[in-house]
């Protein structure tokens, strides 16, 4: 008894933990789902934080030139040199007059363990100029990244909205096979009865046909479609997915002018911002190069022990202690070589920036375009869907009572699926247009 109710208990917590792990994972995923699965899961941002972590470690990196630095050591060394010989006996305090033979000390053993700590004075302004960079090395990856999440969120929304064009595609090719389907049967029953002509079916059979060819293309489509958005989402290929098809987004307003969208996208899009900030990084490193000609001053401080074993004696210990300055005089020309390679890195960065802000500006007017022109194919298409839809019907009509020939029916059926996939076309270019601007302007971010 008690072995069915544990039994039972555990198939209850199995029901719950099902419900629970469902739950967990959307069965169709509207537009802001796939987004934010995306923006969690893409393996891309994870490289771009890791990045950002790594400009974290190089910050902490030079701020350890503001440290102290303090190492231990110990040194072993052996002399009959009677001076270096003479010095170590001092040093270990155990010097005799007695009995000593100061020309001939023989074999000397010496141990000094010791603790050293320098302290960095001055070095010209280079750790805080490399500070300084560093700080700006953060601000440029966290910049970059934001820019890859704008690239990220723009690329699932054109993918998704085109698997909805394919989707819809599809449809309307399935519909295009089973009216055309309906009308071959027709034909062929009155081609047996004699009332239509072979050349007749045979049109209907070509046009049949050529609905299954776009129907099969359209289905791969929807395929190709869903694949990419899985890899954007960073999902298995084989991980079960679908989308919602029961929200129709609204179109899109038309664009501003291009000034206004120009000036919204110099304040806020961060890869001009990124490149902004690599020409200041790139400022600070031509600092640090120039601040080599300046002199150096480091403190230093040491404590040790010497004696003849390892054993520590707070008699024999002794301290030092000084500062030290020092310029370099010559260095074969490499602090002048070093300046001259800040500087062409420098001019880099800056023809960096310049070259991002034209490209940002393409991409503006280009979106700009392209949502202008599906806006305007829109409102054509929608005219032009209405005027195939009546033609289809009337010549539909005239084509039962036998007026017009089956060329005349295939005509209007195929410039109604012509002005339908369109009207598709325009309606979803403009909504991918409008993801485009808003990435060029910085939106997303």
């Amino acid at each position: 008894m008690i072995h069915r109710t544990l039994w039972r208990l555990v198939f209850v917590l199995m029901l719950v933990l099902e419900t629970a792990l469902a739950d967990t994972e959307p069965s169709q995923y509207s537009l802001e789902q796939a987004i934010d699965t995306a923006l969690a899961n893409n393996p891309e941002l994870g490289i771009m934080q890791a990045r950002i972590e790594q400009a974290n470690a190089q910050l902490g990196e030079s701020l350890a030139s503001f440290y102290p630095q303090i190492k231990a050591s110990l040194s072993y060394q052996h002399s009959d040199n009677p001076a270096q010989a003479f010095a170590m006996i001092i040093a270990q305090r155990r010097l005799s007059f007695a009995g000593n033979d100061f020309n001939h000390p023989g074999g000397v053993d010496n141990y000094r363990p010791q603790v050293t700590a320098t302290y960095s004075l001055f070095r010209g302004g280079q750790d805080y100029y490399r500070k300084q960079a560093a700080e700006l090395g953060i601000e440029t990856s966290e910049l970059e990244k934001a820019a890859t999440r704008n690239k990220l969120v723009n690329n699932v929304t054109a993918a998704y909205y085109g698997e909805l064009a394919a989707m819809e595609a599809h449809e309307i090719s399935r519909r295009s096979i089973t009216a055309v389907q309906s009308e071959l049967d027709q034909s062929r029953i009155r081609f047996d009865a004699g009332t239509v002509l072979k050349s007749d079916v045979l049109s209907l059979e070509v046009q049949l046909a050529e609905a299954k060819d776009a129907e099969i293309q359209a289905a791969n489509a929807i395929e190709l479609a869903q694949s990419m958005l899985k890899t954007l989402l960073g999902l298995p290929v084989n991980a079960p997915f679908t989308i919602d098809t029961t929200r129709q987004a609204a179109l899109p307003a038309s664009p501003a002018v291009f000034d206004e969208l120009l000036n919204q996208a110099l304040s806020n899009h961060p890869e001009l911002q990124a490149a902004q900030k690599r020409v200041a990084m790139a400022e600070r490193q031509l600092d640090v190069a120039q601040a080599a000609h300046l002199p150096r001053a480091d403190a230093f401080v040491s404590y040790g022990s010497d004696s003849k074993d390892l054993a520590f004696s707070s008699n024999r210990d002794n301290v030092t202690a000084g500062v030290m300055v020092e310029v370099d005089v010559f260095s074969g020309f490499a602090t002048q070589e070093k300046i001259k390679k800040a500087e062409h890195e420098l001019t880099a960065a800056q023809e960096a920036a310049r070259q991002t802000r034209l490209r940002i500006e393409q991409q503006l007017k280009s979106a700009q375009i392209k949502l202008q022109d599906a806006l305007s194919r829109v409102d054509v298409s929608t005219v032009a869907v209405k005027a195939a839809e009546e033609a289809l019907r009337l010549v539909n009509e005239q084509r039962q009572a036998g007026v017009v020939t089956v060329t005349r029916y295939i005509e209007a059926e195929v410039a109604r699926d012509k002005a339908h996939t369109r009207q598709i076309t325009a309606r979803f270019d403009a909504l991918r247009a409008e993801a485009e601007l808003k990435q060029a302007t910085g939106y997303w971010q």
